[in-house]
């Protein structure tokens, strides 16, 4: 159970940012599909899955919705970082890349 409640958060945190840093796609982020879970790593490494009915289910469970425009980066030494978005001033910023 608390493996899929990561789950379930890391692919909402994902949700909003998975295609934006990586380097094929630059320019042309895409939207999630509906159902779809994506799972980012600490290495920045990703993952998606379609779930079935029920596990998706049991994801929403624990799942809470984006509430503003969230950022993350990785370092030179390929560790992810979530970045504070909490102010007007970086949700602008935030919302301006995702444009």
């Amino acid at each position: 159970m608390h493996s899929i409640k990561l789950v379930a958060i890391a692919g909402l945190v994902g949700l909003s940012v998975s295609q934006a840093f990586a380097e094929d796609t630059m320019g042309t982020m895409t939207m999630m599909k509906g159902g779809q879970v994506t799972a980012i790593m600490p290495d920045g490494h990703m993952g998606t899955m379609m779930p079935d009915a029920k596990t998706s289910a049991e994801m929403m469970k624990t799942a809470k919705p984006i509430k503003h425009c969230m950022m993350m980066m990785t370092d030179a030494k390929g560790k992810t970082y979530m970045i504070d978005t909490s102010t007007k001033k970086a949700q602008a910023e935030c919302e301006k890349m995702a444009m």
